[in-house]
């Protein structure tokens, strides 16, 4: 069977493991996750499944996820994600929890990173500022974006100013460290995309 999660980020702490050596953990909070649909090869040329995560009002929810989530028997559900793979005995309505994992498992996490507003090209870019002394007038700007006579316009794919973060990114390689199903936690080694309360998705890595 697949792996895969949705859950809250609470926030990072730290545990000690066997040897008494000190790791740092990301706490997801994954405990209302539901199958909605599942998905075959047969019916739909591939084999995945549809899992919701934090139920919301059914006065929030348009008619055709008023539909689609009747037809699964569950309530309607805010978030909803799908994970390819071969999650063979799933049905709709099962509920997913944190112990999908195992300790010791290696995963990937994707999450909203945190938006940092607009930003110059030294911070969203790396680059290297000009001159402070010696009369400069030149020292946190860009640079040259364009040649002169030819082609006398900047380039497509240039680096510059603008906004940074707020995007989706993905972390592989993570190990999960620590499983609690009574109070659905899942301890991630390491940090994970994403503010504390963000929502992260959690899959096997396949890498």
């Amino acid at each position: 069977m697949g792996k895969g999660i949705l859950g809250k980020k609470l926030g990072m702490t730290q545990v000690f493991d066997d040897e008494g050596s000190v790791v740092p953990v990301t706490v997801i909070q994954a405990d209302s996750c539901v199958i909605v649909q599942v998905k075959t090869q047969k019916t739909d040329g591939y084999d995945a499944v549809q899992i919701g995560f934090q139920e919301k009002s059914d006065r929030a929810a348009n008619m055709p996820e008023k539909g689609h989530f009747k037809r699964a028997g569950v309530e309607p559900r805010k978030y909803l994600t799908e994970f390819r793979g071969d999650w063979s005995g799933a049905e709709p309505g099962e509920v997913v929890g944190p112990d999908v994992f195992s300790p010791g498992d290696r995963v990937k996490a994707s999450g909203i990173s945190r938006g940092k507003g607009f930003a110059g090209a030294i911070k969203r870019h790396g680059f290297s500022r000009g001159p402070m002394t010696h009369g400069s007038r030149y020292h946190r700007g860009p640079g040259s974006l364009g040649a002169s006579a030819s082609p006398s316009r900047v380039l497509p794919g240039r680096k510059l100013p603008g906004r940074m973060g707020g995007g989706r990114v993905s972390v592989r390689g993570l190990e999960i460290v620590r499983v609690d199903p009574e109070r659905g936690l899942l301890l991630v080694k390491g940090s994970v995309p994403g503010p504390k309360g963000g929502v992260v998705q959690i899959e096997q890595d396949g890498s």
